[in-house]
């Protein structure tokens, strides 16, 4: 797949953050409503995935000892799957389940063609 899902430094500097305080982490794309568009970012393990899950990819954030699996609910790659993702981080209030909700920004993915 190449790189398929990338994040930007201040992606990687908000994740180091949230490792430091809750511990590996993953990230979860349903593409559903309540900001199932957005990425939402859980303690590794804590969302469950299934069949109807993929995973796109381990992402290797500097100073972090383990990747962060990014998943992303098969129907919605199979709309998005020509593209390549960057998991980006914008000021704004985003889920309340996503780890990052209490820091006053959220995560967000920009998506590009793929080439």
């Amino acid at each position: 797949m190449g790189d398929v899902v990338t994040v930007t430094p201040a992606a990687a500097d908000l994740i180091r953050s949230l490792r430091a305080a809750h511990g590996p982490l993953m990230f979860h794309q349903s593409g559903g409503c309540c900001d199932g568009s957005a990425p939402m970012c859980y303690p590794a393990g804590e969302f469950r995935t299934g069949s109807s899950d993929v995973l796109l990819a381990s992402l290797a954030v500097e100073g972090l000892a383990e990747p962060v699996e990014f998943w992303m609910s098969r129907s919605q790659w199979e709309l998005w799957r020509h593209t390549t993702l960057t998991v980006d981080v914008v000021p704004g209030r985003g889920s309340g389940f996503s780890l990052e909700a209490p820091e006053g920004v959220r995560f967000l993915i920009r998506s590009q063609l793929a080439r």
